[in-house]
């Protein structure tokens, strides 16, 4: 049973559940949810969340599956989470956007930003302490971990590495790559993963600085953007990433991938959503909150190979994505302090790196 299911099924099975109502207090405290009859009536608004690419998450799935059922119209939008964060910024005193969806690390920031307030959906309180903000400003909906994702045609004879330390081996040498962290989020999970499965500490990262550093005298490079497709035309035989980056493209591509977590250990790569303060259609956007964490929304979500925060992952899904064995390897952390150490650590990984 992996580490968020066993916090989820500490409570009781309707809540491990949660449907989706719509109307709840947006204050620090979950007001009672109102009866179906009061369900308020979207019909024709429009829902504005930013940074939800239909092609990520199953979000063209999810919006779809939302506008119908409330008569609303519900647009994808391509912004990523540092676009998201500085348009929210921007639009502060006349806010555009109902809702948003953000990597972990941008929840602080929004926070600090001010951009998002508070709303508990019903199912927030069975969502890890580290995988929300306690006020309700951001939470968690889907996670995911760091692995390597490996092209089995590019590799010839050789296996798809199950550990770190595989990948300073000889037989690897020129055929891995990461995000660099001081351009990309994803590449800083992945240094954190390495540094937190070797023994570094949030606080210490100098196991994983001498890793990277061994990994880059054995070849290792480091783009700066998305690297994905790139690892499917066999262009790069490995690159370690979100495990979610994998699986659509080996399941839905036929691309000749292995993804496996490392042995050593992992990290997980959560995703989280919140209301925008003084959003112009707050009820719809809490409405849209609601159906993210509802039974529903978490098996679309899952649908697009991230793993639900309810940890309820579907059974046909499961014999295609990490064992729950495997993925317990990835580790939930503090995001917040973790956010907080980038700077120093990109600062550290550049010297390192030379």
């Amino acid at each position: 049973m992996s580490t968020l299911r066993r916090h989820v099924a500490a409570t009781t099975l309707a809540a491990l559940t949660a449907v989706a109502l719509v109307g709840c207090s947006s204050t620090t405290e979950a007001a009672p949810s109102p009866a179906a009859s009061e369900t308020p009536d979207f019909t024709g608004q429009t829902l504005i969340t930013y940074n939800s690419p239909e092609s990520f998450a199953n979000f063209g799935a999810l919006l779809a599956q939302f506008a119908s059922e409330n008569s609303v119209t519900a647009p994808s939008d391509t912004k990523n989470s540092g676009q998201a964060l500085a348009a929210l910024v921007a639009e502060k005193a006349a806010p555009l956007a109902d809702a948003v969806y953000l990597g972990i690390a941008f929840g602080p920031k929004a926070v600090e930003a001010e951009v998002t307030e508070a709303y508990k959906p019903e199912g927030f309180e069975n969502i890890p302490d580290n995988l929300k903000d306690p006020e309700g400003r951001w939470f968690a909906v889907h996670t995911g971990a760091i692995a390597f994702i490996c092209n089995d045609d590019a590799l010839g004879d050789l296996e798809c590495p199950t550990r770190w330390a595989d990948l300073l081996k000889p037989q690897y040498k020129g055929m891995v790559a990461y995000l660099d962290p001081s351009q990309a989020a994803i590449g800083y999970s992945v240094a954190a993963a390495a540094n937190l499965a070797l023994g570094g500490t949030i606080d210490d990262s100098t196991p994983g600085l001498e890793y990277l550093a061994q990994l880059k005298a054995n070849g290792a490079i480091t783009p700066a953007q998305t690297a994905t497709a790139k690892v499917v035309q066999g262009e790069i035989p490995i690159l370690i990433d979100a495990d979610f980056n994998g699986y659509p493209a080996k399941y839905n591509e036929n691309a000749p991938l292995t993804i496996n977590i490392p042995a050593e250990g992992s990290l997980q790569v959560p995703y989280i959503v919140g209301l925008v303060a003084g959003g112009p259609n707050p009820e719809l956007g809490k409405a849209w909150l609601d159906y993210l964490l509802s039974e529903q929304g978490q098996a679309t979500l899952a649908e697009g190979f991230v793993r639900p925060i309810s940890g309820e992952v579907p059974a046909e899904l499961a014999k295609k994505v990490a064992k729950d064995a495997d993925f317990e390897r990835a580790v939930v952390v503090d995001y917040a302090a973790l956010a907080a150490a980038q700077a120093d650590f990109v600062a550290a990984y550049q010297v390192a790196m030379g």
